[in-house]
């Protein structure tokens, strides 16, 4: 018999992850962002959240009424 015994669920569970890992790689090629890209969707976002904050209306101070 051989002496180089292979498990193959631990050979297919290898083999899985390789190519799930190949595809992220090209996954992140064509869909990544750059670098300026990124910095302008975070400024964006910043600034949105600013306006939206901006817009709030305060709560009231509840009156004191005595009947």
């Amino acid at each position: 018999m051989s002496d180089n015994v292979v498990r193959l669920r631990t050979f297919r569970k290898a083999k899985a992850r390789s190519e799930a890992e190949k595809r992220a790689e090209e996954n992140r090629i064509r869909f990544g962002q750059t670098k300026a890209e990124k910095q302008a969707r975070k400024a964006e976002s910043i600034r949105a959240d600013k306006a939206h904050e901006g817009g709030r209306i305060a709560p009231r101070e509840p009156e004191d009424e005595q009947h």
